[in-house]
């Protein structure tokens, strides 16, 4: 069934502020990660319900299909040390088309950095890696980014593995020094139980909670999975600045197998629920099936910004995490379950103490 929110011409971006004591942050999983707290959210009955995320298969129903994003995240954040003693971050973000050596990057800090200049790359048995400065660019945030040369293409990813980090979001705290005290277990945990086409440089959040145990509870109880592709981007982070309508989403790259394509709209016509699970899911639905019908695609873009007024054509539930104020994902949640809810759902969730943001609680709107 077609949904419409209301539009956003009566909303500002201060609409989507909320209070968050810093503690609440998260910063690192739980243990166990399908104990991660499930607020519930009914969108008829504008009701909350307190549960954990071990429970969903009994609080779903037979029949429901399940979309998730089954992207990889690279170990894309590189330390390295100038020749000067300074040291620099940075997060790679995309190979470019002309030369798989040569990578897109954001840098801190960017000062005095030159073209030409080779920096060593910091890490275990990587003393004669170097990486050369080719270039500048402007991302579409309007912030500079640098282009890199990484070395022999065979060596890259081998690179990646050895000495790269995860590519935690900023407001999760690690000091990203020699093998550092959270490397290890950060590649392992910053990835979802569904990791199996290496290209995102953030994780798409609501997956992280799944566990086999709770793949295996779900399909006992007839409810499906389809896998679609949507590597996360670094503009996933980009806040809103100006307005809500003004606001634009770096372009992702997705991919819908004919197979999901298939169960997915096999469900819609059967009358089944389309859940998906996170915002990376539900805008590779509403890019692929923006015509009512999911259409299969292989490394298609997408650049959708959902805000409030979105005419939702797929996507019949979600589950996502808990996301920052101003945020085009929290705009993206307003937009599915409506403003007025939706700040009240962050409310309770504040309120009851539940854990926000990437390594955080869930939230499930029906």
């Amino acid at each position: 069934m077609e949904t419409e929110t209301q539009p956003a011409s009566n909303l500002t971006i201060e609409d989507f502020d909320y209070d968050l004591p810093p503690e609440l942050i998260a910063q690192q999983p739980l243990e166990q990660k399908d104990q991660s707290r499930l607020l519930v959210v009914d969108r008829t009955q504008g009701s909350f319900d307190h549960r954990h995320f071990s429970q969903l298969p009994e609080i779903l129903q037979s029949g429901d299909l399940l979309v998730v994003n089954d992207t990889r995240v690279l170990p894309s954040r590189i330390i390295c040390r100038r020749h000067s003693g300074g040291t620099i971050k940075l997060l790679l973000l995309k190979p470019l088309t002309s030369n798989p050596s040569h990578w897109e990057a954001l840098v801190t800090p960017i000062k005095r950095l030159k073209v030409g200049e080779v920096v060593d790359v910091v890490g275990v048995d990587s003393d004669n890696h170097k990486i050369t400065v080719i270039g500048f660019t402007l991302g579409p945030d309007g912030f500079k980014r640098i282009l890199v040369d990484l070395g022999a293409r065979e060596n890259v990813f081998n690179l990646l593995n050895q000495v790269g980090f995860a590519p935690l979001p900023p407001y999760i705290h690690r000091d990203y020094k020699g093998e550092g005290e959270h490397r290890k277990e950060d590649l392992l945990q910053y990835q979802t139980v569904f990791a199996s086409a290496p290209g995102a440089v953030a994780a798409p959040t609501a997956g992280l909670h799944f566990t086999d145990k709770v793949v295996a509870e779900l399909a006992n109880n007839n409810i499906d999975i389809a896998r679609v592709t949507l590597h996360v981007g670094a503009g996933t982070f980009k806040p809103i600045e100006d307005t809500l309508d003004s606001h634009t989403i770096e372009s992702e790259e997705y991919t819908v197998t004919d197979e999901s394509a298939e169960k997915i709209n096999l469900a819609k016509r059967e009358g089944r629920r389309v859940i998906a699970v996170g915002t990376t899911s539900l805008r590779t639905l509403e890019s692929a099936g923006a015509s009512g019908t999911v259409v299969p695609a292989s490394q298609a873009t997408t650049a959708l910004y959902i805000k409030p007024g979105h005419r939702f054509k797929i996507a019949d539930a979600m589950l996502t995490n808990f996301h920052l104020s101003r945020s085009s994902l929290l705009v993206l949640v307003s937009a599915f379950a409506g403003h007025k809810l939706t700040m009240a759902a962050y409310k309770e969730a504040v309120a009851e103490r539940y854990r926000f943001y990437s390594y955080g609680d869930a939230m499930l709107i029906l």
